[in-house]
């Protein structure tokens, strides 16, 4: 049986339309590499529990639905210092995180319902697929820079504040 050319045509059509209605990428393909650009979409702020003084604030990047918690960092050659992306859950449970085809090492940061630092990764080696599990239930996972989290001396217990561009 055949398929009629104005058929094959609808199909492509809307199969392009839906593809373009996804969440906006941020990310362009060269040659032989994937680019992945930071986009701000939020503002994060680190406090220590016992001061609640600012040990620092910086730029995120929103991981809240499927295809951005399962790609997160990949595929990006840097992170500046004042840029991390955070991940948002739906629930509140045990999480494990890994590097695959993660190019730069980060610190893995595990944080509960009441946005307090629950768990650190330090350090996860780029590329490595060994599970990097969190110490206590979590709603939401911060990535930063590998190493941050010792030169800004987080903790178990600091608490975390943020805002979206959608607040």
């Amino acid at each position: 049986m055949r398929i009629p050319l104005i058929l094959k045509s609808v199909v492509i059509v809307f199969g392009l339309v839906l593809l373009s209605s996804c969440k906006e990428e941020k990310k362009t393909v060269t040659e032989d590499k994937v680019v992945v650009n930071f986009k701000k979409e939020g503002t994060l702020t680190l406090k220590k529990t016992d001061s609640d003084s600012i040990i620092k604030i910086i730029d995120i990047e929103i991981a809240d639905d499927e295809y951005t918690t399962q790609t997160g960092l990949m595929y990006r050659t840097k992170l500046e210092t004042n840029h991390g992306m955070l991940f948002i859950f739906p629930n509140v449970q045990m999480r494990s995180f890994y590097m695959k085809n993660t190019k730069i090492p980060l610190d893995i940061i595990y944080i509960d319902q009441d946005l307090s630092i629950v768990g650190i990764q330090k350090n996860a080696k780029p590329m490595d697929e060994t599970s990097l599990p969190s110490e206590a239930p979590a709603k939401y996972v911060l990535e930063i820079n590998g190493g941050l989290s010792d030169t800004w001396q987080l903790a178990i217990g600091d608490k975390i504040s943020f805002t979206t561009t959608n607040d």
